[in-house]
């Protein structure tokens, strides 16, 4: 990684080297002395009195050398009347015409243009690389269903799927195909994430973790790219889980009023189902995991049966999940005996995994600012003021 830095730092020094000298040679070939300035009766007594040896006709300028000085030129305004060239050439000045283009002129064009080409060619290829590059693969996801509190009946569910993802071509023999996507639904702050991990952490897969906002872009067409170079990651990544969060941020119902945005959207649905429906059974080593709080604002062509076969409900911890999780994160503090186990959870109750964790470590607080290692009910409603003011 390192050294790949230090190569393209060192690309970079010497592209803007580059530039520099032919921006120097540029101002060199504007101001370059092209002759001495005359007037152009000056010209016309030269003229007169048969000095001129040769003249150059060049736009709106004559270059001339005098005969008794040969090594300067000279430069006047055309006064480009009719019998001009003519009448020098009646005093025998040797008379040419150029067609007004300096050839320094047509090399900086071309040099120029090289450049332009050469950044811009720099620029889509450093903008293919970075979108390669935005989606990390964690190999060796260190995660289990062990680590998720409660929630046995979605887990259950979910081991048949691992079994499935684990050993393809045995389900494959059985006429049994590998989903492509399965969907998370359900309000934030209960582990939807968690679940999508600890998926690819049993199948033993790769793991993917995206976000929408990873697909927005200030220019058109960004999104739908990004989602192309995410799946291209995948299939070089197989076995591979892909886990989009917040996943209504792209797959919302698509508008066909014509605004920008709505365009963009569309066009990032139409990739993603390009990228589903391109799955061939080679390709069953890849799982797309979408997670959304609100199922009704995702397209229905998207989230049909044979795109996202597989729709679970991760909702609000019931109470055997929620004693679960207060003594996962109690960890070996106590609880007072005015607040017994029974009562916080019934504070707990219709609250996310994201709150109940949020209050006990702010009970814990709490409770450590009065230099005690034992919760006790004013410690809870002190977290419970915090919470509910958020």
């Amino acid at each position: 990684m390192n050294i790949h830095k230090k190569r393209l730092t060192r690309l970079l020094y010497i592209v803007i080297g580059l530039i520099f000298i032919l921006v120097m040679i540029c101002i060199w070939g504007v101001n370059k002395d092209k002759g001495t300035e005359i007037e152009y009766t000056e010209f016309a007594k030269y003229l007169e009195n048969n000095q001129i040896e040769e003249a150059v006709i060049d736009g709106d300028k004559v270059y001339f050398i005098l005969k008794k000085d040969i090594d300067t030129q000279y430069v006047t305004d055309n006064p480009d009347y009719d019998r001009f060239k003519e009448q020098m050439l009646l005093h025998g000045v040797a008379v040419t015409e150029s067609n007004g283009v300096d050839i320094f002129y047509i090399v900086m064009d071309i040099v120029f243009d090289i450049i332009f080409v050469a950044i811009l060619g720099g620029a889509v290829i450093f903008l293919v690389f970075k979108l390669g590059r935005q989606f990390k693969v964690i190999r060796h996801v260190d995660a289990s269903f062990d680590d998720i509190a409660g929630m046995d009946k979605l887990k259950a569910d979910m081991k048949q799927l691992v079994e499935l993802l684990k050993s393809p071509e045995n389900y494959k023999n059985q006429g049994i195909r590998q989903p492509k996507g399965v969907l998370l639904v359900g309000p934030p702050g209960n582990g939807k994430t968690l679940f999508a991990r600890a998926l690819a952490g049993e199948a033993g897969m790769n793991f993917i973790a995206t976000k929408a906002t990873d697909f927005q872009s200030m220019y058109m067409s960004i999104g739908p790219s990004k989602i192309k170079a995410l799946f291209k990651k995948a299939r070089k990544s197989r076995p591979c889980i892909i886990f989009i969060d917040e996943f209504d941020g792209i797959g919302e119902a698509r508008n066909y009023a014509g605004q920008a945005i709505d365009k963009e959207n569309n066009r990032m649905i139409t990739a993603l189902l390009n990228e589903l429906d391109g799955f061939e059974q080679n390709e069953s080593g890849i799982l797309v995991i979408g997670a959304t709080n609100n199922i009704t604002n995702l397209d229905a062509a998207l989230i049909r049966s044979g795109r996202f076969d597989r729709k679970y409900k991760i909702d609000n911890p019931d109470i055997l999940t929620i004693n679960q999780l207060i003594n996962m994160y109690l960890g070996n503090r106590k609880l007072a005996d005015t607040i017994p186990k029974e009562k916080l959870a019934a504070f707990m109750k219709g609250r996310s995994c994201a709150q109940i964790e949020t209050i006990i470590n702010e009970a814990l607080m709490a409770a450590d600012r009065r230099n005690s290692d034992t919760i006790n009910e004013a410690d809870v409603n002190a977290a419970l003021k915090i919470i509910n003011m958020q």
